[in-house]
């Protein structure tokens, strides 16, 4: 199976190659960034947990073996570092989360900002993690399944769901 462009970064990045890690923080950034973001509701825990990630696989690439998609192994420190700093934090954030930042700004208005954060914000937490997940960071349902340790059909499941929830926000807000 060839190798994909992140799977060459990190082999690159086990080596040693700094370049190749400042590559690999520009391709996966907004992944993990929104995922962080997803979990965390907080701005600067995000990119804390995004800063952390890209450590870790700076540590961790020499160990690294090609098994399917590199981003999901990503995903997955990045998860592990958003439920330790969860576990230190005690408990979930009251703040409300920032979805903006996910987006590029100068792609949308402000209403379609308003727009975007009102319909994320209509999913309960497990919705919205498989939607980000799916939508944001671009795993597939199987990735995900394997990621939360659920099964697939909890996770097709709760995709459908979101889906229907985000189909009648957005048909409530054109109203």
């Amino acid at each position: 199976m060839p190798k994909n462009s992140v799977d060459k970064t990190i082999e690159l990045i086990a080596g040693g190659d700094r370049d190749a890690l400042a590559d690999l923080y520009q391709q996966v950034r907004t992944q993990v960034y929104s995922y962080a973001l997803s979990v965390l509701k907080n701005r600067a825990d995000a990119e804390d947990v995004l800063s952390e990630t890209v450590m870790e696989i700076w540590r961790s690439a020499p160990a690294y073996r090609p098994q399917g998609k590199p981003t999901a192994w990503i995903i997955t420190i990045a998860k592990n570092l958003c439920y330790m700093k969860l576990r230190e934090r005690g408990r979930a954030s009251d703040e409300p989360t920032d979805y903006d930042s996910i987006f590029d700004p100068s792609a949308l208005s402000p209403e379609d900002r308003a727009v975007i954060r009102a319909v994320i914000e209509s999913l309960d937490e497990n919705e919205r993690e498989v939607v980000i997940l799916h939508a944001a960071v671009g795993l597939k349902h199987r990735e995900i399944a394997k990621l939360l340790n659920a099964p697939l059909s909890t996770v097709l499941s709760r995709y459908q769901r979101a889906i229907g929830k985000l189909r009648k926000t957005l048909n409530d807000e054109k109203r």
